[in-house]
């Protein structure tokens, strides 16, 4: 073709990849592994064009490692359970179950249109019966290991979407979905035991060398690690214990108060003897009349005893103290914490200064450590020494590492989701269902009414026979959060047909992990967390030998328009079809790796992406005006000792180009600069016109090299285009070129010379010239001899084969 027919080009590269199974692939122990991983997409009915920058990085990454002879796995599926699926069909009078696949068989259509090297055959979907059941076994495992329990208990409650979410879930006390205010309520929930791998989970962060340290952070500071001291307060009557954790036994003598939560047994004993508790208790379980996070509190007129002073310190409810964090009580120190600080003023409440007597308490705490005073027997003491002694001489005070990771909440009180494959019998209580009975299916063909789960009126669902007495009893109609299923996904691929969780085939593709792993960073906490503690979970049960999931992390940045974030709220977002159409898949997907380095936010630009389309374009030209120029069935071997000094400076640039593009791609993910470095490559395979047999045999190699460092980017165009060179393995196929060092070698170098620091010149001369030659030369050229003549030369600085720099006065 003459002209760039993208359309053509990339729908006949799709049908040969589809037609000959291009991207399917088997365990092979004879090559190296390599798993290429990009967060699964929830099928929400279109792609995005954030979609577009993770796949596109997926994918590059996927062909390059194949092209260096890697048994390459990159597979795709569907994050398909949730909420939206339940509110939009709520919306369109339709059931969750067809709104989900009908969004996934149309946004499966986009992902094949962009062309990404996806192994279709390993497709899952979460929302079908044969991945989540595999979960409900697991569950019950967990179950009998003590690991998954349920319990009645204070959760986070989104009056909106009506479910419990997780503490992860609640960003600056709002719904992470719906962005309602989250209430507090008691009810009876499942939960996974995170704690229990809270040191595992910490310590396995320095194991991550291939992970951000950012988001190495945020898990530690999530996960919370701290060591301080237990401390037992008795009240007067010496009825009641209330110990209490602190890291800062330092601020003791300073203790005025003693915080408790209002779900604390102090706290409802109180209630029962004074309505205005009670109306308190109540209206902090509901959060209501907080504003801005408002501070509140009532005293209950019982009082603790000071372990060392043994002076009374009143026991205050306080709406800031969680009965599910530590013992539901606090020390409240005023004068050396702000948040007790402006607790204490608002009450009035003593306020009482025992570290670094010269600091000025009177606007706000101090709250660095220092030397105590005011502190009777501990006057004089540093933090350490003030700790050490409290815990050595202080019956009462224990030693312990406290960590702010909490229980992982997994019950949804929603209908699309997989069923907890819990049952409740009046006899037995609560049971699993027999392994034997699995899976639990969800009903599918039910229509919403309001946002209530269905299964509790689905009777063919909700009976059911006790696995121990036989006798009636009824399901839980919960079903798991869907960070349950995004938290184990990454296995299953590995053997999606496998009639058990995992298989042999796991072994082979999670042998070190997934070896990249691809997604945003706001995924720090919530799924990538998860997805650790589930992997440790599957190890324990001897069901992955791996220890951590993902062996090297890429966090891409946003995309954004206008310097917004893309979204429909905001009128700003692009569709991806539509790019395509005008411009194609391949200058699509290489504008989005050209616009920015990976990990930082992208501009888009429809000028940019025009840009890009004629680059692509112009690569187009390049080729298929060589194709027409030239008999490519005779083109003669190279014989490079033949080669002139042009001819050596276009082999030089060529593998010069290649070098740094297989650097940029490989170890810096510098998808951008290896653009830009190809760039250069095709401007000087353009300018370059020489029409003797060896300048065409060089341009022949430079452009075969071009096209597959190319193709990672634009694997449609380089596909007919390699074809079109007489190539009879299709360039998926091919080999990445081989680096000829000997080609790299200059025999000439560029030296950037300067008068008095200014640059005023580039000179070219030949590799290792001595000095005396090098200043000679630069002096010569017209424009240093402009600033150098009738000028005396101080002394010259060179540093050989780059730069010299004349001083004169």
């Amino acid at each position: 073709m003459q002209q760039y027919n993208h359309k053509k080009i990339e729908k006949e590269a799709q049908e040969f990849w589809e037609k000959n199974k291009s991207f399917e692939v088997k365990k092979d122990i004879s090559k190296e592994k390599y798993y290429c991983l990009s967060m699964f997409p929830y099928p929400s009915g279109r792609l995005h064009m954030g979609h577009v920058r993770n796949y596109s990085i997926g994918d590059l990454l996927s062909r390059f490692h194949k092209m260096k002879g890697k048994n390459v796995l990159q597979p795709m599926g569907w994050d398909a359970f949730g909420l939206p699926a339940e509110n939009a069909a709520i919306k369109n009078k339709t059931m969750p179950s067809k709104w989900t696949y009908d969004n996934i068989e149309y946004m499966k259509g986009q992902l094949k249109q962009l062309g990404f090297a996806y192994d279709w055959s390993r497709e899952i979907a979460t929302c079908d019966v044969d991945y989540y059941k595999f979960e409900q076994w697991f569950f019950i495992q967990l179950y009998k290991k003590g690991l998954a329990y349920q319990k009645k208990t204070l959760v986070n409650w989104d009056p909106v979407d009506k479910t419990i979410l997780a503490n992860e879930q609640v960003i600056d006390g709002k719904g992470w979905r719906s962005g309602a205010t989250i209430e507090k309520k008691e009810i009876n929930g499942w939960f996974l035991s995170i704690t229990n791998y809270a040191k595992e989970l910490l310590s396995g962060l320095d194991e991550l060398k291939g992970w951000p340290d950012s988001v190495k952070l945020m898990q530690k500071n999530w996960i919370g690690e701290s060591t301080g001291l237990e401390i037992d307060f008795f009240t007067e009557t010496k009825l009641e214990k209330i110990t209490i954790y602190t890291t800062r036994p330092d601020t003791l003598m300073g203790v005025t108060c003693i915080a408790i939560a209002p779900q604390h047994h102090l706290a409802i004993k109180a209630s029962k003897t004074n309505d205005k508790i009670k109306k308190f208790i109540n209206n902090c379980i509901k959060k209501a009349d907080i504003k801005n996070n408002e501070k509140l509190g009532i005293a209950t007129n019982i009082n603790a005893i000071h372990p060392i002073t043994k002076e009374k310190i009143p026991i205050w409810i306080a709406n800031f103290v969680l009965i599910e964090y530590g013992s539901g009580a606090v020390i409240v120190v005023p004068a050396h914490d702000q948040r007790d600080y402006e607790f204490a003023k608002k009450y009035k409440l003593k306020i009482k200064q025992v570290i670094n007597k010269n600091a000025d308490i009177k606007k706000q705490a101090f709250t660095d450590k220092g030397i105590l005073f005011n502190s009777g027997e501990l006057n004089g003491l540093n933090f350490i020494e003030s700790f050490n002694y409290i815990y050595k001489n202080i019956k009462q005070s224990r030693k312990v590492t406290n960590y702010h990771l909490r229980d992982w909440g997994v019950s949804r009180q929603r209908y699309w989701g997989c069923p907890i494959p819990a049952i409740d019998c009046s006899f037995c209580g609560t049971v699993m269902e027999d392994e034997e009975n699995l899976p639990v299916k969800l009903p599918e063909n039910i229509k919403m009414e309001g946002v209530d789960s269905p299964l509790e009126k689905i009777n063919d669902f909700l009976n059911t026979t006790c696995p121990k007495c036989k006798n009636k009893a009824k399901r839980q109609t919960d079903t798991f959060d869907t960070f349950f299923e995004s938290s184990w996904y990454y296995s299953r691929y590995t053997c999606p047909n496998s009639k058990t969780m995992t298989d042999k085939n796991t072994k082979y593709w999670l042998n070190g992990g997934v070896d990249q792993y691809i997604g945003g960073i706001e995924h720090a906490i919530l799924h990538l967390l998860y997805a650790r503690f589930f992997n440790k979970l599957m190890y324990d049960q001897g069901l992955l030998e791996n220890n951590e999931p993902f062996k090297r992390l890429l966090t891409q940045g946003m995309v954004l328009k206008n310097g917004k974030k893309m979204s429909k709220s905001k009128n700003n977002t692009v569709d991806p079809a539509e790019m395509i159409e005008l411009y194609g898949a391949d200058s699509v997907r290489m504008f989005i790796l050209f616009a920015a380095a990976p990990t930082q936010d992208l501009e888009w630009s429809d000028d940019g992406l025009a840009g890009i389309y004629r680059f692509v374009k112009k690569i187009y030209r390049l080729v298929t005006n060589f194709i027409e120029q030239n008999d490519l069935n005779n083109i003669e071997p190279i014989k490079i000792k033949q080669f002139d000094k042009t001819q050596k400076q276009i082999r030089n640039k060529t593998y010069s180009v290649l070098k740094k593009v297989s650097d940029d791609i490989n170890n810096r993910y510098a998808f951008n600069t290896a653009i830009a470095a190809i760039m250069e490559l095709s401007n000087a395979l353009i300018k370059f016109n020489k029409n003797d047999a060896q300048s065409i045999s060089l341009k022949f190699e430079s452009i075969n090299i071009l096209l597959k460092i190319l193709s990672p980017f634009t694997p449609h165009m380089c596909h007919y285009l390699w074809i079109s060179l007489g190539n009879k393995t299709a360039i998926i196929n091919e080999s990445w070129p081989t680096i000829d060092k000997k080609a790299l070698k200059q025999e000439e170098a560029e030296i950037i010379v300067q008068v008095n620091g200014k640059l005023r010149a580039r000179i070219i001369s030949p590799l290792g010239m001595d000095k005396t030659s090098l200043e000679a030369q630069a002096l010569k050229n017209q424009n240093v001899a402009k600033f150098t003549k009738e000028k005396e030369i101080i002394k010259t600085i060179i540093v050989p084969d780059k730069l010299i720099n004349i001083v004169v006065k």
